[in-house]
């Protein structure tokens, strides 16, 4: 079905029908949500493009519930939490991209004189660790040595090579006070007693040093040195730790690793630096975008494994960018928000860099997600799940501007497809009983999808609820509609005359010839032939808009 345009405040929408249209099942494969306007989205309809499309719940591979969720009920997962945090710490420059994704310098920098102090010229190229971190670790191997050669530590056994890591925002809050400045730990110091003990054991020796005692003795081997400035450190409870030299540390005398005073003056202006990055989030009308149209080939091709020749401008431009609702600006309408209604790109921004695009349509009463494509060297931070929580975020803030403003749409649910199955973490959510039309909560109707891809959830829902939450107001659900979608659960391609005189379809507005008049008005001027020819049409109609719809809607006659 094709529809030219749709208000969303109301009034008549003029669609075509394209009647049904067998393809290949995309969801085996990858998950293409999209979405509709809010009384379509309530019968389970979809939008691609200027194009709606409804799935045959009865006969389709993958069954595909819609799905959504009240912004105001959503109490965020532990792991969606997570996705929160990871993303923060990244804009705060406390983590980085994954090695083999990262495609810009690293988050942390390093200035010259210290790059040349920790001898970065030598250093061999390992994109497995961030390099400060194996300079750190080749500082404590090389105190480990002196040790050994001065006597204070066994030279007849193999000792552990030291390992730092980098202190995650999350553990500095948990550490005491003053750990802000915390910046990277090793804990060397026990794996050297557990093989000191392990030579004890064996009979070849018999003094055991404490990681405490161990750890002081290799500070005071690297403050021996002085290799490099930028960093204070110090031991605690057999950890080494490494500081970020501020000059309240300085001024009252902490260990610096220098080699000179001269050198510790000049290191106020080389500490190490961490560089913040800005999230930028912009909501614009849908139109089409040369920089967005690259990203989304990239995320086509490397994500989805698409083939060049299949990506174009047009196929682009029909699927994310053409849009049958009409627009509506926001203006002072205390029941519109300030963006209006419509169809917009939401565009995810890091240092003016575009990383996602997410596509959306805004309503009176929802929010509905259409697809999100993004920048794949950016995977680690998760930005479907980040953009699902914006989205959700954008719901709640709304409300005060649009009082009817109230639900999330996920797209579609397919319980049988794995890809798809993030979109019921997103909690309390709710199913659309494809019979019946009645929202189920997802924890009554997953015992059932557990046991076949399709189900009628209402059934289920009336064994453990009463009475079963109802779909939107914007569809009337009267006891002849509730038949008619019986009847065309039953036999969906039957003509008979017993499924004709079961629903009524006098009052489906329709349009001829520029002309706008009732179905009972056209039967004054067909023929028998061809009344029988479009009865069947519009019985079909009727049955997969419902009959509110279907009195709402310009079916374009052709």
């Amino acid at each position: 079905m094709s529809s030219k345009a749709s208000s969303s405040r109301g009034g008549e929408s003029i669609v075509a029908d394209c009647g049904r249209n067998t393809t290949t099942c995309g969801y085996c494969k990858s998950p293409t949500p999209s979405s509709i306007s809010h009384a379509l989205l309530d019968r389970g309809w979809r939008r691609s493009g200027c194009y709606l499309y409804k799935p045959e719940m009865a006969k389709t591979c993958c069954p595909s519930y819609t799905i959504r969720l009240r912004a105001s009920d959503f109490v965020p997962s532990k792991e969606q939490q997570r996705v929160r945090r990871r993303l923060e710490r990244f804009l705060d420059g406390e983590l980085d991209l994954k090695p083999r994704e990262r495609t810009e310098d690293p988050v942390v920098s390093v200035s010259e004189p210290v790059r040349k102090s920790l001898g970065s010229g030598k250093r061999e190229q390992n994109n497995e660790v961030e390099p400060i971190l194996k300079d750190l670790s080749e500082l404590i191997d090389n105190a480990v040595q002196r040790c050994i050669q001065s006597g204070e530590l066994p030279s007849n056994i193999q000792l552990p090579k030291s390992s730092v890591k980098k202190v995650l925002s999350a553990k500095r809050k948990k550490l005491a006070e003053g750990s802000e400045e915390l910046l990277y730990t090793s804990n060397i110091a026990f794996p050297i007693v557990a093989a000191l003990k392990q030579t004890s054991q064996n009979g070849e020796g018999s003094n055991i040093l404490s990681p405490e005692t161990i750890s002081e003795k290799l500070l005071s081997e690297m403050n021996k040195v002085g290799e490099f400035t930028g960093l204070a450190i110090k031991v605690c409870k057999g950890h080494i730790n490494f500081f970020s030299a501020t000059s309240a540390e300085r001024e009252q005398g902490e260990s610096l690793i220098s080699a000179t005073t001269t050198t510790t003056a000049k290191s106020s202006s080389n500490n190490l630096q961490v560089s913040k990055r800005k999230l930028e989030i912009h909501l614009k009308r849908s139109s089409f975008d040369p920089e967005e149209y690259k990203l989304y080939k990239r995320y086509q091709l490397i994500v989805h494994n698409d083939e060049p020749d299949s990506i174009s401008r047009k196929s682009y431009t029909r699927f994310l960018v053409d849009t049958p609702l009409i627009e509506v600006d926001g203006d002072d309408d205390e029941n519109v928000p300030p963006c209006g209604f419509g169809s917009y790109h939401q565009q995810y921004r890091v240092d003016g860099r575009l990383i996602a695009v997410g596509v959306i349509d805004i309503l009176p009463k929802c929010l509905s997600s259409k697809y999100l494509f993004w920048d794949p060297d950016f995977a680690s931070l998760s930005l479907g799940n980040y953009s699902a929580l914006q989205e959700i975020d954008w719901v709640k803030q709304n409300q005060a501007h649009c009082s009817t403003l109230e639900h999330y749409y996920l797209g579609y649910y397919i319980h049988s497809c794995n890809k798809m199955r993030y979109k019921a973490a997103y909690r309390p959510s709710e199913l659309l009983c494809p019979l019946r039309y009645q929202w189920v909560p997802f924890e009554v109707a997953k015992p059932l999808l557990d046991k076949k891809p399709y189900s009628v959830l209402s059934d289920f829902t009336k064994a453990f609820l009463s009475p079963a939450p109802q779909a939107s107001e914007t569809l009337a659900k009267s006891t002849s509609e509730r038949k008619d979608m019986e009847m065309n659960n039953s036999n969906e391609d039957s003509d008979s005359d017993s499924s004709r005189n079961g629903i009524d379809i006098n009052n489906i507005l329709i349009s001829l010839n520029g002309a706008r008049l009732r179905y009972k008005d056209l039967l004054r001027i067909m023929n028998m032939a061809v009344r029988e020819q479009v009865e069947s049409m519009f019985i079909s109609y009727r049955k997969v808009v419902g009959a509110e719809l279907s009195e709402r809607m310009l079916y374009e006659l052709q």
